[in-house]
């Protein structure tokens, strides 16, 4: 490893370290998104295995944050949570099957979105270690992720 990217890896560790529960779930949606954006990279390289890299990683952060949800706290927010990262899952895989860039854009897409809707969670709750984050976020259904339709399902004065 050359000495900027020990540089950069330091750097994160200690931003990191002060973060809250909302920023650390937020950072890996970045990384979601970091690893997409370089999955579309390699598909215009014409690199079959960076992209497959990519999207295992990818495919990977989605599978850390699906068993870290609490269902037996977070009720239908982490139901609609689960769904999400089930069918970004399935999108992905789809995407990178078909080697298709608009597929790859719309997972990022979808992905910030709900991304965004944990910045915004993270500004309308106050901090306390007690609060389920998750409860603020609208819920969006697997079949609305999935460019089937349908409605969101409002639980905050915000919209996705």
């Amino acid at each position: 490893m050359d000495e900027k990217a020990s540089d950069m890896g330091s750097y994160r560790e200690h931003v990191l370290e002060g973060a809250s529960a909302v920023d650390l779930v937020v950072a890996l949606y970045d990384g979601i998104v970091r690893f997409l954006s370089a999955a579309i990279d390699a598909l215009e390289r014409g690199d079959e295995a960076g992209r497959r890299a990519a999207v295992k990683r990818a495919l990977d952060i989605i599978i850390h944050l699906q068993a870290r949800l609490r269902m037996d706290v977070g009720g239908r927010p982490a139901q609609a949570l689960s769904e999400f990262y089930a069918a970004i899952f399935a999108q992905i895989l789809q995407a990178s099957q078909s080697a298709s860039r608009a597929k790859f854009e719309h997972a990022i897409d979808c992905v910030r979105n709900v991304r965004d809707a944990w910045r915004q969670a993270a500004r309308e709750i106050p901090v306390d270690p007690g609060v389920n984050p998750a409860s603020a976020l609208v819920a969006v259904p697997a079949r609305q992720i999935a460019g089937t339709g349908g409605d969101a399902v409002a639980r905050s004065s915000w919209t996705a």
